[in-house]
C-alpha cells in the first residue's frame, strides 16, 4: 500500500526523466518487497522530498539502482521514486537489494543527474547501522509531539533511511523527553523516538 503526498506527484514524475533509458525488457519484472514502512523520494538521498510512503509488505517493481549506491528507483502501484535499497528484499532467496548483491539479482544500473535546484546537505557519513529488527509498536502521547515541536534541536543527516527498528550510530546525540521512556532526535528531517538501551528507532513522526 502506498500513501501519497499528492502535491509532490509531479515532482516524482520529473524525477523519472533523469534516469538512464533503454533498460532491457528482461529486467522489467524484477520485484521486491518492503520490509518496513519506507519513504519514496523524488531523488536518491534522504535530503529529497517524499512523494509517498510504501507500507511494510508492499510489492515494488525495481527499475534499477545507482552504481556504488544503496538507492534504487522503484514503481509501486504507479508511484515512482527512489528508496533505500537495504529495506527491500527479493524472492531470490530472500536477498536484500544491497550493492554487493545487485549483480546476482540482475538489477540494471541507472543514473541520476543532479538538477540545479536539488537540495545539498552535509552528511555525517554514518549509516543507520544494524538490521531492522521487529519491535513492539508504541503510540506516544500528544504531549511528546508538543515538546519535540517546542524543542526541535538540529537535524542529523545519515546515509540511510528513517525506519522503525533501525539502530542509530553511537555518534548521533539524542535528547531526553522529560518524564518519558524514550529519547528523541531529528534524522533526515524527521523527528524520531529512540529506545535508550538499544538506540533503535521506535516511532517516526511523519
Amino acid at each position: 500500500m502506498v500513501k501519497l503526498t499528492r502535491p509532490l506527484l509531479r515532482a516524482a514524475a520529473a524525477a523519472g526523466l533523469v534516469l538512464t533509458v533503454g533498460i532491457p525488457a528482461a529486467f522489467a519484472a524484477m520485484t521486491a518487497t518492503t520490509v518496513t514502512d519506507l519513504n519514496i523520494r523524488t531523488g536518491p538521498g534522504p535530503q529529497y522530498p517524499t512523494v509517498g510512503l510504501a507500507t511494510r509488505g508492499s510489492t515494488a517493481v525495481i527499475d534499477g539502482c545507482i552504481e556504488g549506491s544503496k538507492w534504487c528507483r522503484i514503481d509501486i502501484n504507479g508511484v515512482r521514486g527512489w528508496v533505500y535499497a537495504r529495506y527491500l528484499t527479493t524472492d531470490f532467496g530472500g536477498s536484500t537489494v544491497a550493492q554487493e548483491r545487485r549483480a546476482d539479482l540482475a538489477i540494471p544500473v541507472v543514473t541520476y543527474e543532479a538538477q540545479p535546484r536539488d537540495p545539498v546537505i552535509v552528511s555525517s557519513g554514518d549509516a543507520l547501522i544494524g538490521p531492522v529488527e521487529e519491535i513492539d509498536p508504541i503510540v506516544p502521547p500528544a504531549t511528546v509531539r508538543t515538546y519535540i515541536a517546542s524543542n526541535p534541536g538540529e537535524t542529523v543527516y545519515l546515509d540511510g533511511e528513517v525506519v522503525v527498528g533501525a539502530e542509530l550510530p553511537q555518534t548521533v546525540a539524542v535528547r531526553r523527553v522529560p518524564d518519558y521512556n524514550y529519547d528523541y532526535v531529528s534524522i533526515n528531517g524527521q523527528p524520531v523516538l529512540v529506545e535508550p538501551a538499544t538506540r533503535r528507532i521506535v516511532y517516526v513522526y511523519r
